[in-house]
């Protein structure tokens, strides 16, 4: 509960980023190009950095670097507060990548320690805290920052530095289990599959965390510019749909975790992501209320997708938990980031709702999960 509690503060202060887009590109006159440049720094901070920070933290536990990772994005808001300029806010995003890199390999590893070997609920339970931090994000820009002004993000220092007490809170229990744990024999590893069958089923899942993240970047990037661009809504009522989207995310996560321990992770990685494709398809083209249900199915269905892969791909690969953690998230952040760049880029030279027609096909790439092998918790039932 303490980590998912820092990864609901860690993350609300990541989601402030996409939902100040609004008011940004207005302020400092940006195009969707320099939004999407604006996302891709802060998302390809945290891509490039955790891998590294995951193979290191296999070898060398560092139970107090999560509070270290909350004070880097600390410095990012107070950059992103008090910027005058784009490449100061370039600066701002940057550290809040920085932070996130550090924060996410080792508080998954975290979240699997004190599982009690139900890894799905606790995999589902900590990654529930980071959607649901996600979804706060835009309802606290809509109505604190966008009243108030740019400033007003350096209030959220205030999270940060919770964040902070908590976060070293579970660093000494991290350093405590260890030290309880150290004399206990290590379990020989369960999977023995060979190394191509490894390798390959790596890029199969990382073809599907691409295909999920890269719609969600999507929608948590350029879905307030599409519902005012097609319905002429408010930049506060565009929030407020927004946090529809990032809700629905939450709960669906929450919800997988018994289902992916019950069921299998195939199960859940084949489901949330195909499953969704056949609202993503329809969402272009239906009326303003008909936008807000499919947005709340399809977060809903692909809530726990990513949460699977990661179980999934510890299974797979024991005892290198960190290094599972940071590649995953790392590829997650780098999409998202390289994904912000690019449909931004699409999105000046052709149009938003031109965009979301393209992205309502990333869905069928979940075929690729009828290659995974069978293993894990629920592999007898699918």
């Amino acid at each position: 509960m303490a980590v998912s509690l820092g990864h609901l503060l860690n993350d609300t202060m990541q989601s402030l980023i996409p939902a100040l887009y609004p008011m940004l590109k207005d302020s400092y006159g940006l195009d969707f190009t320099q939004i999407g440049i604006l996302g891709f720094v802060f998302q390809i901070t945290a891509s490039l950095l955790q891998p590294a920070v995951g193979i290191y933290t296999d070898r060398r536990a560092l139970p107090y670097s999560l509070a270290a990772g909350m004070g880097m994005s600390l410095i990012g808001l107070i950059f992103l507060a008090f910027s005058t300029t784009y490449s100061t806010l370039l600066i701002g995003a940057a550290f809040v990548g920085l932070g996130s890199a550090v924060f996410h390999p080792e508080a998954s590893r975290v979240a699997r320690l004190a599982s009690g070997g139900r890894h799905g609920v606790a995999q589902s339970l900590f990654q529930m805290g980071g959607n649901v931090g996600s979804a706060i994000g835009p309802l606290l820009a809509a109505f604190i920052v966008l009243p108030r002004g740019q400033a007003s993000v350096s209030w959220f220092s205030v999270i940060a530095l919770i964040g902070m007490v908590v976060l070293f809170g579970v660093g000494k229990w991290y350093v405590a289990h260890r030290a309880a744990n150290a004399t206990r024999k290590v379990m020989a590893p369960l999977q023995t599959l060979p190394r191509t069958v490894v390798i390959r089923t790596i890029i199969i899942l990382m073809v599907l965390t691409i295909s999920k993240h890269l719609y969600q970047t999507s929608i948590a990037s350029f879905y307030t510019f599409y519902v005012i661009d097609r319905f002429a809504v408010s930049i506060q009522d565009a929030q407020i749909l927004l946090f529809v989207f990032l809700g629905a995310i939450a709960i669906g996560t929450i919800a997988g975790g018994p289902i992916m321990d019950r069921f299998g992770t195939r199960f859940v990685i084949w489901f949330s992501i195909l499953g969704a494709l056949p609202f993503t398809l329809a969402l272009p083209y239906v009326d303003y209320t008909w936008t807000i249900i499919l947005t709340f199915v399809i977060g809903a269905i692909l809530a726990s997708a990513f949460s699977a892969i990661v179980v999934y791909a510890q299974e797979l690969v024991p005892g290198r938990v960190g290094l599972i953690a940071g590649l995953f998230f790392g590829v997650a952040f780098g999409i998202g980031g390289v994904g912000a760049a690019g449909l931004g880029m699409l999105a000046d030279h052709t149009s938003i709702e031109f965009v979301f027609k393209v992205c309502a096909y990333l869905p069928f790439l979940g075929l690729f999960a009828i290659f995974l092998p069978p293993i894990g918790k629920g592999r007898g039932r699918w």
